[in-house]
């Protein structure tokens, strides 16, 4: 099927390029450098087969062909064969969000991801973009790769939400008329408790299983600690001997997917030297966005000659906290659900698929098994899982029209299900899909994977399940 273009973001597609500007991107002649420029194999393998048209959000937004996988893939043949990257390319893979629907969607095992992310590194050196969109991705990459940076603006924050100077500002819609990308960060930030941590070492409970290196994230460490903390009782009640080192960094997922290249390379390369260090059998990772970049490490120091035996051992003990819990197979015993306000053994669960575990990742059935397995949980499909929610790392503050028009019709497919409970396995689905539910009126309780299996093996209540989506992975 093929969605009717939604109004507003079909007005900002025929503005193009989709920047918070008015001028146009400095045009790129050549295209490309001869820094990794996209591959001419990769290319090829696309057969124009039109599979990937059902699963792409962007075509299902505007039906338009450049829009889609195969029309970005003919946009990336054109520059490399001496067309110029214009400002209505850039425009066309800026709207991309990278969710690599089409890739599980494609017959051929056409390599999107890999074309994409070599084109934006290309864009991202080749290309000047209007002063106001450098600024707000200059302050996007200050600030959310560095949890030191993230943790000075808790307080001043949690202020500002306690006193309700946060919640004046956003109806004043000011923020929004200096920039809709500010306006969308201040939206999206979760209500904060105290900030919660996990120790550097946790042993196991009972024999030990494993040894275990957990990254805790930049983002996910500052504004979903519970989360964290959640992970790593799992993980220790199931046999797993937890190291969670204090001088780990950011892991590059965001500078990668947004064609920041050498500085994710940068990253990565600073995290592989601290799990080395730690010395574990398996790094587990329990978000989607941060799982998929560290397991790709050996290609994106494939040319390092420093890391690229090192990366490629690392990706290799790269896994997922649902991928590794359903190997080592579960031995705490599971509890039925519940609530601070209620006492069902039954619960209609949802789980949405974050795109970069389903579809970069391709795990798809061990949530669903995890979930499966807890006592009176009944497990429905959200329709048309396969669609992004329009988070996709910060694509929904790069480009906030589309996002809200995806993050929109997510929150209607779940309402769909009428399920009580929502789960995901990443915090940027968190943050925008339990928006899109407050913005529909019928927030639903919205929380980690690691969260209800946390609270089905201890036997205690879903922690905000009671109060709304927003606070989750807080303490009150």
């Amino acid at each position: 099927m093929t969605a009717e273009p939604g109004p507003r973001s079909r007005r900002t597609l025929l503005g193009m390029p989709q920047v918070h500007g008015t001028a146009s991107p400095v045009v790129a002649d050549p295209a490309f450098d001869a820094l990794r420029p996209p591959d001419p194999d990769l290319l090829d393998d696309c057969v124009h087969c039109g599979f990937c048209l059902t699963t792409c959000p962007t075509y299902q937004l505007w039906g338009e062909e450049m829009d889609s996988p195969r029309g970005r893939i003919d946009l990336i043949r054109s520059a490399t064969e001496g067309a110029p990257l214009t400002a209505a390319t850039v425009g066309h893979l800026d709207a991309c969000l990278g969710c690599m629907a089409c890739v599980t969607s494609c017959p051929s095992g056409v390599r999107y991801d890999r074309l994409l992310e070599q084109t934006r590194a290309q864009v991202e050196r080749r290309v000047t973009r209007p002063r106001r969109d450098r600024a707000l991705r200059a302050l996007i990459f200050a600030l959310f790769p560095y949890p030191a940076r993230l943790r000075l603006l808790r307080g001043p924050l949690r202020a500002a939400q306690r006193s309700g100077v946060l919640g004046l500002l956003r109806r004043t819609g000011l923020v929004g008329r200096v920039s809709p990308g500010l306006e969308v960060m201040q939206s999206l930030a979760p209500p904060l408790g105290p900030r919660v941590t996990v120790p550097p070492r946790t042993p196991a409970q009972g024999p030990r299983r494993a040894v275990v290196g957990m990254l805790t994230g930049c983002v996910q460490r500052e504004f979903f600690g519970e989360v964290n903390a959640a992970t790593v009782r799992v993980l220790a009640a199931e046999g797993c001997e937890v190291v969670a080192p204090a001088t780990q960094g950011c892991c590059g997922a965001l500078s990668v997917h947004t064609g920041r290249e050498e500085e994710g390379r940068s990253f990565a390369r600073r995290l592989v030297d601290t799990f080395d260090e730690a010395g574990v059998e398996v790094v587990v990772i329990n978000s989607a966005g941060c799982g998929s970049t560290m397991k790709e490490y050996a290609e994106l120091l494939a040319d390092d000659p420093d890391y690229a035996v090192r990366a490629r051992a690392f990706a290799e003990r790269v896994r997922d906290l649902a991928e590794l819990l359903v190997e080592l197979g579960p031995v705490a015993p599971r509890h039925p659900l519940t609530t601070t306000t209620t006492t069902t053994t039954t619960t209609t669960l949802a789980y949405h698929d974050a795109c970069h575990l389903r579809h970069a990742q391709g795990v798809v059935g061990a949530p669903r098994e995890l979930l499966g397995g807890i006592p009176g949980v009944d497990l429905v499909e959200i329709p048309d899982g396969e669609i992004c929610c329009g988070s996709a790392g910060v694509y929904n503050i790069l480009q906030p029209e589309p996002a809200t028009e995806l993050g929109d019709r997510k929150a209607a497919s779940i309402l769909r299900t009428g399920a009580g409970l929502v789960v995901t396995a990443n915090p940027g689905c968190l943050m925008q899909i339990s928006r899109a539910l407050e913005r529909a009126g019928h927030p639903v309780p919205f929380v980690h994977t690691a969260v209800v299996l946390d609270a089905s093996i201890r036997g205690v209540p879903l922690p905000g399940a009671s109060s709304g989506p927003r606070g989750e992975g807080t303490d009150r």
